[in-house]
């Protein structure tokens, strides 16, 4: 009997940051048997993805944030740095990270971050229930079917020793209850590179082991021109810098952003501020509307530095931004489509720099280098017209700027990964398939990502889920700007994506329980009929909902047994339910269970509060001599 007929199968397509964290989660909050198959098309992105694999990001690239917030688990604030200081294997590092003990507002390397992904991903498939394994494939998914019972994906060069198929080596149809698609950041082709795409001066992918090599070879005279003002221009700027470059470096942007440096100390914080009530107003227009933005944005400024004193000037915008995305939601609906879009193209970038910093690491050798008037870095504010070869072998790159049109001629033009968030324009063959079957549709408001259900369920062209089809990362970027409030890079980074790990791999654990469409069916009446009744507003009801907590951020398998134990008993105890057959009983039950899990998830991906107050609030942080 194969694996398939024992146990479904959930099979996430992209093994990156997001499908990593998902199956992570899978293997913890399954309690019955169950088939995970993480499939990834590049095997060096494995637990990685195109921002921490360690051939495109030497040691000088570190993460954006401090090294306490990268924990993939958002009710574990520490883990990355406890992992970092006490697990990691240090043998092959280099100094000064050899010998470092990191701290919680202190720079991390990059690359570590495929370490740090691996071994949770080990533990958790150590730790997982009798039946629950994980199954590591290699290859391409190009098509994908809703069938009944599930999906079939079609997969390219497929490699999978432990896969129970008679197709490896692909093409392959894979059979899932379930997929899940973690496809992470899509290129996008920049039409002013189209003459000098294949040449030998130009860096499309400076996160590349190709691109990183270039760069590290560059003569220290040269002269470089880099596509963007943001974080990644910053690491391609900072890497020759550091390698003692110093010839001109000509950093280009359209909007003139650069971003601001974290003050030391610096952690997360959440404020609470009234709703910016003018922007519920009628939208008339687009400079109207930023008018009402700008004095709105201005008060809630001088309200956070009047009211919390201890925040840090320099963070202020931030703790503002957060604060406004719960109100962000109603503000948009009352914008235009093609406006929205447009103010999306063109404040993305500053919405970004307002909402997130970088750490001082990146930052200072940035900032001293442009400092002096006649320091190596300069920034060029326009928009890339067109970048042309010249008879010499250098490029010639052609900006229009406010100022009027420059050309700038160098040695080697960085371009930076400019990503395609509108799905309409990708070209890998599984996007334009599942745009045909009307599987996914792109996000219509937005033009970015596709349209989900607020459990992260693709939805097709009338509004209906499409199918047994879940994404997370940046799929669900213009869905989380609508739903959510949450702009810029936040749509789609490591905290969303913690969110995104959690709410569905307990939505799929759920489906997956619930089993066929018919009892799903009849437990949606029974939910119906339970209401607000006493069994979801009392204190047992509450005592559920903390032993589920526990349950889902436990990562032992025998304390995770035991809190089902006795959650179990918990919901028995809480009513006898409609009067019956035993199988009526027992679908009460299910759906009481599933509504303490539901529960217990929104209180796990609560964004009104920080991981730390959200661990202090679960009853869940552990003595620990990081935490304070």
């Amino acid at each position: 009997m194969s694996r398939t007929a024992l146990r479904p199968r959930v099979l996430i397509v992209g093994a990156g940051l997001a499908g990593t964290a998902t199956a992570i989660r899978l293997l913890r909050f399954a309690r019955s048997p169950l088939e995970i198959v993480l499939l990834e098309r590049h095997s060096a992105y494995r637990s990685a993805g195109v921002a921490y694999h360690r051939d495109g990001n030497p040691w000088d690239h570190v993460f954006n944030i401090q090294a306490g917030r990268m924990s993939v688990f958002r009710e574990d604030v520490l883990d990355f740095v406890r992992w970092a200081n006490h697990e990691a294997d240090r043998r092959d590092w280099p100094e000064p990270w050899a010998g470092l003990e990191f701290v919680e507002q202190g720079p991390a390397p990059r690359r570590i971050f495929q370490d740090y992904l691996d071994d949770r991903l080990a533990e958790a498939r150590r730790e997982a229930c009798p039946g629950v394994v994980l199954v590591e494939a290699d290859g391409e998914a190009v098509d994908l079917k809703v069938v009944p019972g599930g999906a079939e994906v079609t997969v390219d060069r497929l490699s999978a020793p432990d896969l129970d198929t008679a197709a490896v080596g692909g093409p392959a149809v894979l059979p899932a209850a379930h997929v899940v698609l973690a496809t992470g950041l899509e290129l996008r082709e920049p039409a002013f590179a189209a003459e000098v795409a294949d040449h030998p001066a130009f860096v499309r992918n400076p996160y590349s082991a190709a691109g990183v090599r270039t760069l590290q070879a560059l003569a220290p005279e040269a002269t470089v021109a880099i596509v963007g003002s943001v974080l990644s221009a910053y690491d391609a700027a900072g890497l020759l810098l550091r390698g003692g470059h110093t010839g001109r470096i000509h950093l280009i942007s359209r909007s003139g952003t650069i971003f601001r440096t974290y003050p030391g100390g610096h952690e997360h914080g959440v404020v609470a501020l009234p709703c910016p009530k003018s922007l519920l107003e009628p939208y008339r227009g687009r400079e109207e509307f930023l008018d009402r933005v700008r004095t709105e944005w201005t008060a809630a400024c001088a309200a956070v530095g009047r009211e919390h004193p201890d925040v840090d000037p320099v963070v202020v915008a931030e703790r503002v931004a957060k604060a406004w995305e719960p109100h962000l939601p109603e503000v948009i609906e009352r914008i235009p489509t093609a406006e929205l879009r447009g103010l999306l193209d063109e404040y993305g970038t500053a919405i970004a720099a307002v909402r997130v910093g970088a750490v001082e690491y990146t930052m200072a050798v940035i900032e001293r280098a442009m400092r002096p008037a006649d320091g190596p870095v300069r920034l060029l504010v326009g928009g890339v017209a067109a970048i042309t070869p010249t008879a010499s072998g250098r490029l010639v790159v052609h900006v229009a700027g406010p100022d009027g049109k420059r050309a700038v001629e160098a040695d080697l033009v960085v371009s930076n990964f400019g990503r395609e968030p509108d799905y309409h324009r990708v070209v890998q063959p599984l996007w334009r398939n599942l745009l045909r079957h009307g599987i996914a549709v792109p996000h219509g408001r937005t033009g970015r990502g596709l349209e989900v259900d607020a459990h992260g369920t693709l939805l097709g062209a009338d509004g209906d889920p499409a199918g047994p089809v879940s994404a997370v990362g940046v799929l669900r970027e213009g869905d989380e700007i609508v739903r959510n409030g949450r702009t810029g890079a936040f749509a789609f980074n490591l905290a969303a994506i913690k969110n995104h790990s959690i709410a569905v791999a307990a939505h799929v654990v759920e489906r997956l329980e619930m089993g066929d469409d018919d009892s799903a069916r009849k437990l949606a009446r029974i939910h119906s009929r339970l209401g607000n009744s006493e069994e979801v507003d009392g204190p047992g009801f509450e005592e559920a909902v903390v032993l589920e907590v526990r349950r889902l951020a436990t990562r032992g398998r025998a304390e995770r047994e035991m809190l089902d134990s006795l959650l179990e008993a918990g919901i028995r105890s809480l009513g006898e339910g409609p009067a019956g057959s035993p199988n009526d009983a027992h679908r009460h039950d299910r759906l009481l269970r599933a509504e303490v899990n539901r529960a217990a998830v929104r209180r796990l991906t609560d964004v009104s509060v920080t991981p730390r107050q959200l661990r202090r609030q679960l009853g869940i942080a552990k003595a620990d001599h990081l935490e304070d």
